[in-house]
């Protein structure tokens, strides 16, 4: 029996999830439905795939998905993660910065727990949760103290619409932030999922920490994670010249929650 999914956001990155399923990568699922906030990217996918085009997520969930997949935008997290978990639905997340908000995060996690779904944050651009929480489990066990943070080199162009962006970046090399991931996201909500995805798994949004360095010419982000206790330092390096990764990594996703052999 086939699970049935749908697609809330229907750009690049839910575009690479609907060509994965055209082309067979995705076996055990049936995509319902697709919904955006742009109605001409919803249905560009829904020809795609020969499914059904939705106005909004109410219109999606009328279609009764197992899973929803979000590749649409922190915004749509906030307004909508809690109504797709009480519907009966999963909800697998890529906008993961949504939840550095700690008191929607707890939202979410009570409204899976009310209606028997659950939240599936996705790999994205980094990876590495398993061995990120494994380091923290030690820590909370042996009562060990842990550091963690993430540090990001990106191209200047990416910090334009931001608050810390001058001219001088598109000629020289600068760090750009430092501090904890909660401070991360509300200065750049559009740009560090990865890095409250790192707190989650790790120490926190208020403790994990964050440094971010603008490079002129540079294509692509570099985040290199470190979780580290008495005796073991875990070290995740992940380069991506595009987004292509996270995309790639909801595709990933679903066929591990669909398959007898699951890697963690």
């Amino acid at each position: 029996m086939k699970k049935k999914f749908a697609i809330a956001g229907c750009g690049f990155l839910g575009g690479i999830v609907a060509e994965a399923y055209v082309k067979g990568l995705l076996p055990d699922y049936e995509l319902v439905g697709v919904t955006s906030r742009t109605m001409e990217s919803a249905v560009k996918l829904s020809v795609l795939t020969d499914c059904a085009v939705c106005p909004d997520t109410a219109a999606l969930l009328s279609l009764k998905p197992d899973i929803v997949v979000e590749t649409a935008s922190v915004e749509w997290v906030r307004e909508n993660a809690e109504t797709v978990l009480r519907s009966g639905a999963s909800l697998a997340v890529i906008s993961i910065g949504a939840f550095a908000d700690a008191a929607l995060y707890a939202r979410v996690k009570q409204a899976a727990q009310e209606s028997g779904t659950r939240i599936h944050l996705a790999s994205g651009a980094i990876g590495g949760f398993d061995v990120l929480q494994t380091v923290s489990l030690m820590a909370q066990a042996q009562g060990l103290e842990e550091t963690a943070g993430i540090e990001t080199h990106t191209g200047c162009k990416g910090f334009m619409p931001t608050p810390v962006w001058d001219d001088a970046l598109l000629t020289e090399q600068r760090t750009v932030f430092t501090g904890n991931a909660k401070e991360a996201i509300a200065t750049f909500p559009r740009r560090v999922n990865v890095a409250v995805a790192t707190s989650l798994a790790t120490t926190g949004p208020e403790i994990t920490g964050v440094t971010m360095h603008s490079v002129p010419n540079w294509a692509g982000d570099d985040h290199r994670i470190t979780a580290e206790i008495d005796g073991v330092k875990a070290v995740v390096d992940i380069y991506s010249r595009t987004s292509a990764i996270a995309g790639w990594s909801v595709v990933a996703l679903l066929r591990n929650l669909a398959s007898p052999v699951c890697f963690y």
